[in-house]
């Protein structure tokens, strides 16, 4: 497999950061409703709206011939999706590509991690916000912990290279579980990463301003129990990370609020309706659908939509907890 990146590198934006890494959203649709993500009763998009798996696959395509070298397949719950593996399988064969990775809530993996594994997946992160199944039916609102901790099991069976647990610390929720997890991760060699809550849309009884922990929080409370040693370590995306000592394990935090890590972004998202977001916090957006769609399996509209969206690119999000959402799209609509 050719990795090597193109000679001029296309997708660099006026700010000079280039973008290396896609997050593809494959569904809007999820079989959880966790209380930071959307409203336990949702509408989704209608079918004619999404993207087709085939115009997916040539959105990865036109990507990484563009010099992307990591996709990350997202939803909503990408393995709700009918026939998603397919997609994977077509991704996993695209040369130049580095990393085919995939962002779940576990209830699906049982029944997919070997399939995936065996599609080119290599590394998958799977959310965890409590290891309490109460706790987590209430913050997933219909989840199952069992289900999602078999799911965890079948993939390390699977064999892939890492696993990491993404957790969202929520004061008075489920902060109290924050070594607890971390313990969790240790016990099975895993990575764990702590992501400070972001303001995308309006959750009916959550107070976001009072529930949102800082990274710098959760450092102090693991540091109580364990050392952690500053790494130079990355996996391409916005999480920072620290080693502890005691285990090896692998600790990251994701900070938009409290460390913005904008300067250094080499990400875009792709919606499954199509949109090419630019930013996470913003509404900077190509409509890469309607280019398909007016030239149906041509790459090189594609592409050079792609490119022209390089000069839109913002500096950076403005979040900001203590006004309305910035944003009135739910994360399940934006791609995890």
């Amino acid at each position: 497999m050719d990795t090597r990146a193109p000679a001029n590198p296309p997708l660099i934006d006026r700010f000079g950061r280039h973008v290396t890494y896609v997050r593809l959203s494959v569904t809007d649709r999820c079989d959880f409703r966790c209380v930071y993500c959307m409203n336990e009763q949702m509408t989704f998009l209608p079918k004619a709206r999404i993207l087709t798996l085939e115009e997916m696959a040539l959105i990865g395509r036109a990507f990484v011939e563009l010099g992307v070298t990591k996709l990350r397949i997202t939803g909503g719950e990408p393995l709700v999706r009918q026939n998603v593996l397919s997609l994977f399988a077509e991704l996993g064969k695209l040369p130049g590509l580095k990393e085919l990775t995939l962002t779940t809530n576990g209830s699906q993996l049982a029944r997919h991690a070997a399939a995936l594994r065996e599609a080119g997946v290599r590394r998958i992160n799977v959310s965890l916000d409590s290891l309490r199944p109460e706790r987590f039916r209430a913050i997933s609102r219909v989840g199952s912990l069992d289900k999602v901790l078999e799911g965890i099991e079948a993939a390390r069976r699977a064999g892939f290279e890492a696993i990491k647990l993404n957790a969202v610390p929520m004061r008075g929720i489920n902060d109290d579980e924050i070594l607890d997890l971390v313990e969790f991760a240790a016990e099975r060699d895993f990575t764990v990463c702590f992501i400070e809550e972001m303001p995308l849309g309006e959750i009916e009884g959550h107070d976001r301003r009072t529930s949102c922990v800082p990274s710098d929080e959760v450092r102090a409370r693991i540091s109580e129990r364990y050392t952690l040693l500053p790494t130079v370590e990355r996996t391409g995306g916005p999480a920072r990370y620290e080693r502890i000592a005691e285990t090896g394990t692998l600790v990251g935090f994701i900070s938009p609020h409290s460390h913005n890590f904008c300067d250094s972004c080499n990400r875009v998202r792709v919606t499954t309706e199509g949109r090419l977001l630019l930013c996470l916090g913003q509404e900077h957006s190509v409509d890469l659908r309607r280019v398909l769609r007016t030239h149906p399996g041509e790459l090189e509209p594609l592409k050079e939509a792609i490119v022209a969206a390089m000069a839109i690119k913002p500096k950076g999000h403005e979040f900001d907890l203590t006004a309305k959402p910035v944003l009135f799209r739910h994360m399940n609509a934006t791609g995890g």
